[in-house]
């Protein structure tokens, strides 16, 4: 049934302009507010997306979000960006896809501003060296591990005096996700990535801290450094024994059937040997030097001084017979001589000269223990049951492990292999369950709730009362002037006319005169239900008709 009734536009009507004025008002917001609730109530709760955002990266998330098909909206105070709460990981995933945000950029962008016109030269290099350690910083959060990194940068001015040059240094700090870690490999990395992107940088002038303060590099201690780095190599090469062990053995006892440890025991010494042999069997002339003299003539005096010396000399012997005066070119005889003839040579032996440097890491023992779990066998009631494993089938384990790592009793290896049932793993708890009333679809569904109940509110509560007021101010008009013998314009209502005939001219002296208290009024009531009942039970029903 509509509420705006020919009687209600008559209460209207017979009101005062200012009255009418004021009810018009409050209708209009009435109205209002009943629209604002609705909107209210279809309106999504919208969460923090994003905050402190260039605007080159807002532009670009605005249009992200637009093809996306995910409402947002833009805090005017802030300028933080706002998408509905269920949206906002789906939203942050498909910017992220997309490589959203990228940044404030304040890296090399800050050369391209324009310089004015009193910038100095002081300001121009800060000005590089920013954009430098956002550039640095910047590909450093690009590691997978690694959430945002600073860098600061210390360059000392270039100096033409050789014994006042200073190196360059920096510092690193990462800021790393949750659960996250950087191996030594990894901080090594981003050590040298510092150091070759400025120039003369050392990396060992180069430091690198967390976000909980721990020191990730260590230049100061060489032998700590060293010995790290040696544990980390016996770990590895454990690490590789026990794969080797365990997937050699799991396809026979079952996927996590198989539990090993390797203990290594690895000789780091350093040791150089050099060594020089000579082969003499293998001898070699280097050099040789000969020299020969002869002295022709008579024969010098010798001899001790005195009469035996002066004899003269012998008979002569012919040439043939003495063998040893030489002959000239015509055959002609030479003076008796003498002849020396002297050799110096000069041997190279052969000759070895060995260096020798022993690798470390040598492996000097090791130890191994591999637990098997019970083999899983069907019985004959087709029940799935668990059996220890024999003594050969262990010993066959046993030589396979031998095999794998390579053992060697002179070194002192030992290797065991056991039999023990394993616990079952336990059942692991299922994650709680958020409360129902964190649910975003909670909000939005009590929102909704609220809004409804609160457009009824203000029709049942508000609207349908003051119309129905209205609505009673011509009743009692027209009962006043039936009354008074008064005819009521034509195009009434019924119920305008049949109070018009329970109040006419054949009633008009039973009605109650104005002022009359209740008692009087009630009775008037029953003559009047006395002499029509008829009359007034149509005038009932009239009333009751329109007032439901």
């Amino acid at each position: 049934m509509a509420l705006v009734t020919q009687e209600t536009v008559a209460g209207f009507s017979s009101l005062p302009p200012l009255r009418q004025i004021g009810l018009m008002i409050g209708l209009a917001a009435s109205v209002a507010i009943g629209v604002a609730v609705v909107l209210w109530s279809q309106t999504p709760n919208f969460s923090l997306l994003y905050a402190n955002l260039a605007e080159r990266d807002t532009s670009q998330i605005m249009q992200a979000l637009d093809k996306a098909g995910i409402p947002y909206k833009l805090d005017a105070a802030s300028g933080a960006l706002l998408v509905p709460a269920g949206e906002v990981h789906k939203a942050r995933l498909q910017l992220a896809s997309s490589g959203l945000p990228r940044g404030n950029g304040s890296g090399f962008e800050l050369l391209e501003k324009e310089s004015g016109f009193g910038t100095s030269q002081f300001i121009e290099n800060a000005r590089y060296q920013r954009a430098l350690e956002h550039e640095l910083g910047t590909t450093i959060a690009g590691l997978r591990n690694v959430e945002s990194a600073r860098v600061h940068l210390a360059l000392p001015k270039r100096s033409v005096f050789i014994g006042r040059k200073e190196q360059p240094s920096a510092s690193v700090v990462v800021n790393l996700y949750p659960g996250r870690t950087l191996d030594d490999g990894q901080v090594a990395a981003v050590v040298h990535l510092v150091a070759g992107s400025v120039p003369r940088l050392d990396p060992r002038n180069v430091t690198v801290v967390d976000q909980a303060g721990n020191l990730l590099t260590s230049h100061g201690n060489d032998q700590v450094g060293m010995t790290s780095s040696q544990f980390a190599y016996t770990r590895k090469l454990e690490q590789s024994y026990v794969r080797r062990i365990e997937d050699l053995l799991s396809p026979m006892v079952g996927a996590g059937g198989v539990r090993a440890q390797v203990t290594a025991d690895l000789d780091f010494t350093v040791s150089e040997r050099t060594e020089e042999s000579y082969n003499p069997d293998r001898p070699a002339l280097r050099s040789e030097q000969t020299s020969e003299e002869t002295l022709n003539g008579v024969a010098a005096a010798f001899g001790v001084p005195g009469t035996l010396s002066n004899q003269p000399p012998g008979g002569g012997v012919a040439p043939e017979q003495a063998g040893q005066l030489p002959a000239d070119a015509t055959g002609a005889e030479q003076p008796a001589g003498n002849r020396s003839k002297r050799s110096v040579r000069n041997f190279e032996l052969d000759r070895t000269i060995t260096h020798t440097r022993a690798a470390t890491g040598a492996v000097r023992r090791l130890s191994v223990a591999v637990v098997l779990d019970n083999k899983q066998i069907v019985n004959d009631k087709g029940e799935t049951v668990r059996e220890p494993w024999s003594a050969e089938e262990l010993a066959t384990f046993t030589k396979l492990v031998r095999e794998a790592v390579g053992f060697q009793a002179e070194r002192g290896d030992t290797v065991e292999v056991i039999n023990v049932p394993f616990q079952p793993p336990a059942e692991v708890e299922p994650l709680p369950e958020p409360p129902i009333w964190e649910q975003p679809w909670v909000w939005t569904l009590l929102k909704q709730l609220a809004g409804a109940v609160g457009v009824l509110v203000l029709i049942f509560g508000v609207l349908k009362p003051v119309l129905r007021n209205l609505s009673a101010v011509p009743r009692q008009q027209m009962v006043a002037a039936g009354a008074g013998g008064q005819q009521l314009p034509e195009g009434e209502s019924g119920l305008a006319e049949d109070q018009v005939s329970l109040g006419g001219p054949a009633a008009s002296g039973n009605l109650p005169p104005p002022g009359a208290n209740y008692e009087e009024q009630i009775n008037t009531a029953r003559t009047l239900a006395q002499q029509d009942p008829k009359r007034v039970a149509q005038v009932m029903k009239n009333w009751v008709s329109d007032d439901g």
